[in-house]
């Protein structure tokens, strides 16, 4: 009976190796994106803070001018 149910079964172990090539595949892919992502936000963080200290020292001078 059990050997009946196991061939009845299909079991392809070329799709089974597939699918795990591709989800190994897959997670790589998602490694590499997260770190894109913290790489941009990294980026972002300094480009902002640039551009407030811009501002600021904008602002500082057009202080000191008279008017």
């Amino acid at each position: 009976m059990a050997k009946a149910l196991l061939g009845h079964l299909h079991t392809d172990q070329r799709g089974a190796s597939r699918l795990v090539s591709e989800n190994a595949r897959l997670r790589l892919r998602v490694r590499d994106l997260e770190a894109l992502v913290l790489r941009l936000q990294d980026e972002n963080t300094r480009l902002s803070d640039l551009q407030a200290t811009a501002l600021l020292e904008q602002e500082s001078l057009q202080e000191m001018l008279p008017a």
